[in-house]
């Protein structure tokens, strides 16, 4: 064989292996005797949630800022919250007695407030209410229900009365057109990265 034959054979091998490692990795669908590619494309969100509200005053304006603020501070916090609640969920899950489930709770607890305790504790009130409205929102369960399942029944009730001194109520579900649409809509922002 000639070296010509050899680059040949060698082009028409790589080409003929780059297309087998291009349809493992690609996905593309069939229709009739036509080969179309799927490819997924991330979400781009144009003008829905690239500015704050239009309609807002300089006074609304400024308590929509502050309150951004507050929300992409503590917004971190609430997905992990929900994310260590979700993996410990399985192991939770396989546990029948109220005792080994609260056990493994607070070894939840203890690792949370080693790795986070000390930023968690500077928290202003504002910023922790806010926290405990994502939680909800990332959870669907309360911050009284998960305290209840946390700590027991005499503990939430003396941290009910706490939130009750400071002006908040930790039964409030988060009501996303409602009281909470101004979080959702800076969430909603958040998440569209903006």
């Amino acid at each position: 064989m000639s070296k010509k034959t050899h680059i040949t054979l060698l082009s028409l091998f790589l080409i003929c292996t780059s297309f087998s490692a291009l349809a493992q990795k690609y996905r593309y669908i069939m229709v009739g005797n036509d080969t179309i590619p799927v490819i997924d494309l991330p979400v781009c969100v144009v003008g829905a949630y690239s500015k704050p509200p239009a309609n807002l005053t300089k006074k609304q304006l400024r308590r929509y800022k502050y309150l951004e603020r507050r929300v992409r501070k503590v917004y971190p916090y609430a997905q992990l919250a929900a994310t260590k609640l979700k993996e410990y969920e399985g192991e939770l899950a396989l546990l029948t007695k109220k005792k080994d489930r609260r056990k493994v709770m607070k070894k939840v607890e203890k690792a949370l407030k080693e790795q986070y305790g000390a930023e968690l504790k500077n928290l202003s009130i504002s910023q922790g209410k806010i926290l405990l409205k994502l939680i909800d929102r990332q959870t669907g369960r309360t911050s009284y229900e998960l305290i209840k399942e946390m700590r027991g029944s005499f503990a939430v009730g003396m941290w009910q009365g706490l939130a009750r001194l400071f002006g908040h109520n930790l039964k409030a579900k988060y009501d996303a057109s409602g009281d909470d649409k101004m979080i959702e809509q800076i969430i909603n922002r958040i998440e569209a990265g903006v």
